[in-house]
């Protein structure tokens, strides 16, 4: 009996060092076979690499079930489980990875400012080292194909739309009131310090399923993550000056700015064209506190701005000038959280409050406006594989307008009303190869205020033709309310609607970047009223309907001269609208057929200094002639502009920057105003719309005090 246990145990033992083999090929889709790809048992040491015929050949003693791993760069890791006898005489065809420096990028529609994205196309010093814009990111983005040159405004017109189609938001969330409140003609500013963001995407159009209310466009703009260092920077401007301090510890962080404004002494020098009872004055503040978590980063930003003014303009319907105040305060805050809550889901959740109240007097008539606003949106991003990832969120939206006031010193009125709107969205990046991708999605909106519902799709493509051209399609439906100055009078009306097609090419290699860029656009839909004010008695419609469509042009190069940057934009626009009070289709008097912009920027070691130019050029703008027997007939003269800056550095932490806007003296005119009745001869007397003052000029000291002592404000100015 023994000898038979004995016999049973060495067989047993001679099983079980047996080696069994495992085999195969590994190709990719084409049947090329990969060389040195590696093949492994999951957890064990048992493996090979693939021959010059991409075959490998290994055996093992590893019994059951167990998992073929094979793995290679620029490929998708390839697994197999399955019983160890059946691993041999294998064709294993691996996947092309997605998550590569040369994988096609979804790009139509969309213009990026970050230093990581693929699909660059400024960067955050860019943004605030062009010439002419003086640190406002929204001229700097002016530069870029798409926009409009429309002067007297200084918001962002986009591909035919105006300035209230464009939305902003702050880490996903919507900022309701982006812009610095002014007087008629005289152009605006961004609100927002440029210094805390390092993230900025402008889409002239095609934008994902998860932003809405916005027909034209949407820039978005992310604060940054974590400082590097601890700093302080101070400010020392021909307008005012401004102290910023950054402090980091290990999983916290806190960014403070203010900055005070004041253009008296400058206008003192140099006078403009107006007559002030009181220069603009403000006083603005910023902060964005930050917590790394264990799986995520929670961030907190707050923003506040106090601006006042006094002047008294002419105008060609007063004998006398007449008389514009205003005092504004803005406050707005958001609170935002990124981060993953499981292995490969990631949750992002923000809430936003806006507060603005406004105080104005146009010659005899007061009025008071208090805007309220909260934002709440959460977003679920599950990545299923590099190749298909989904995202899915819905968000609330609750705006109250109150507005007050005494007309002509005797009639009060009063007009408020609460909008809440809710919206689901839903999108997935599919990525059938590194040369071939999709984002599909699809946005739900409701709109208590007009108790209307829309369903809005959305689609890009983008197909790779070599390693640095590819190609990108977009498509989709955007609709967004009317106008707060028509929805508080009348709210039986529609949601506006907007489908955009985009074909984009774009070559990027070796620091050279070029993109052409085709649009259309169809509206429906649009505010319509009978009087050229919104008042009470105005006839209100959403019947209104128009379409855009054009060619944008964009280079940028960076390495053909030595320590030279430039960037050259163009734009082609046709687009007529019947809207507003206009009788006819027709083009809109703040759009140009043509639109262009050439950048340069230029480093020169032995004076150690940044010099840059700026030209605009737009074609002339349409406007009417009440004179004329048809509408819209008349169009300005072009419009040209020239600015320069200089920034040295006096030492390493110690800037001195000059700059000078339209530095030749352009005499540019942005349209006419008429008299509201003719003359004895019947004659509807104008006046020219021109700029506040022909140049502009700006001088500034800036001061960095830094943990490394090297940093400066070079990428602020």
């Amino acid at each position: 009996m023994k000898i038979l246990i004995k016999i049973a145990l060495l067989l047993l033992a001679t099983q079980l060092n047996a080696q069994r083999p495992i085999s195969g090929k590994v190709t990719d889709k084409k049947g090329t076979p990969i060389v040195g790809a590696n093949v492994y048992l999951q957890n064990t040491y048992d493996g090979a690499t693939t021959d010059i015929d991409g075959k490998f050949s290994f055996e093992t003693t590893e019994m059951g079930e167990v998992t073929l791993v094979v793995s290679y760069i620029t490929f998708q890791t390839y697994k197999k489980t399955a019983d160890v006898t059946v691993l041999h005489h294998l064709t294993i065809i691996l996947k092309e990875s997605v998550n590569t420096l040369d994988a096609v990028v979804l790009t139509a529609g969309s213009f990026q400012a970050g230093d990581n994205s693929k699909a660059t196309v400024m960067n955050s010093l860019d943004v605030v080292t062009t010439a002419g814009v003086a640190g406002d990111f929204i001229s700097a983005l002016q530069t870029l194909p798409g926009t409009q040159t429309v002067g007297e405004d200084g918001r962002l017109f986009v591909r035919g739309g105006t300035a209230e189609e464009t939305q902003v938001f702050i880490d996903g969330l919507q900022v309701f009131k982006p812009y610095t409140p002014t007087a008629n003609n005289i152009p605006t500013r961004g609100r927002y310090s440029p210094f805390l963001f390092d993230g900025i995407t402008f889409s002239t159009g095609g934008y994902s399923a998860e932003y809405g209310n916005a027909l034209s466009s949407v820039l978005l703009l992310n604060t940054i993550d974590q400082p590097k260092q601890n700093e302080t920077n101070l400010s020392f401007m021909s307008l005012g000056g401004g102290i910023g301090h950054k402090k980091k510890w290990k999983n916290d962080a806190l960014t403070l700015n203010t900055q005070y404004i004041n253009l008296a002494p400058y206008n003192a020098l140099l006078p403009d064209r107006n007559q002030w009872n009181k220069l603009p004055e403000a006083i603005s503040g910023e902060t964005v506190y930050r917590h790394v978590t264990e799986n995520g980063l929670l961030k907190f930003y707050s923003a506040f701005e106090a601006t006042k003014f006094d002047l008294e303009q002419e105008d060609i319907n007063f004998e006398n000038l007449a008389r514009f105040t205003l005092a504004n305060s803005n406050w707005y805050s958001n609170a935002s959280y990124d981060g993953y809550i499981g292995g490969t889901t990631k949750l992002t959740a923000g809430a936003s409050f806006s507060n603005s109240n406004t105080k104005v007097r146009i010659v005899d008539t007061d009025i008071k406006t208090v805007e309220n606003s909260f934002h709440l949106k959460a977003k679920l991003r599950h990545v299923f594989s590099s190749r298909f990832k989904l995202s899915y969120g819905g968000e609330l939206i609750t705006a109250n307008f109150d507005e007050s006031g005494l007309a002509n010193q005797s009639t009060p009125f009063k007009n408020n009303f609460t909008n809440t709107s809710g919206a689901a969205f839903a999108e997935a990046d599919v990525f059938f190869s590194k040369k071939f991708a999709a984002k599909v999605g699809v946005r739900g909106n409701y709109v208590a205020l007009l108790d209307e519902y829309a369903v809005a799709p959305r689609l890009s493509l983008a197909y790779k033709l070599s390693r640095h051209g590819q190609l990108s399609f977009a498509y989709g439906n955007f609709y967004q309310t009317p106008e707060n100055d028509a929805l508080k009078f009348e709210q039986q009306l529609a949601l506006q609607k907007a489908t955009h097609y985009i074909f984009n090419y774009q070559y990027k290699h070796n620091k050279r970047l070029f993109r052409a860029e085709a649009f259309y656009k169809k509206y429906d839909k649009l505010l319509q009223f009978d009087t050229a004010l919104n008042l009470p008695n105005t006839n209100f419609t959403t019947n209104g309907f128009g379409f855009a469509k054009g060619l944008d042009l964009f280079f940028k190069d960076s390495k053909s001269v030595k320590n030279l940057q430039y960037w050259f934009s163009y734009s082609y626009l046709d687009t007529k609208r019947k809207f507003q009070d206009f009788p006819a289709e027709v083009t809109p008097d703040y759009a140009t057929k043509h639109n262009a912009s050439l950048v340069t920027k230029y480093w020169i070691d032995k004076l150690r200094s940044q010099v840059g130019m700026t030209y605009n050029y737009a074609g002339g703008r349409p406007y009417n002639n009440p004179n004329s027997a048809f509408f819209m007939d008349g169009k300005t003269k072009d419009y040209h502009s020239l600015s320069v800056n200089w920034s040295y550095l006096i030492s390493q932490q110690k800037i001195l920057y000059v700059s000078a806007t339209n530095i030749l003296g352009f005499n540019n005119v942005f349209g006419y105003d008429y008299a509201q009745t003719p003359d004895n001869n019947g004659v509807f007397q104008r006046q020219a719309v021109v700029p506040n003052a022909d140049r502009f000029f700006f001088i500034g000291f800036f001061w960095t005090i830094s943990d490394d002592k090297v940093k400066n404000q070079l990428d602020n100015l």
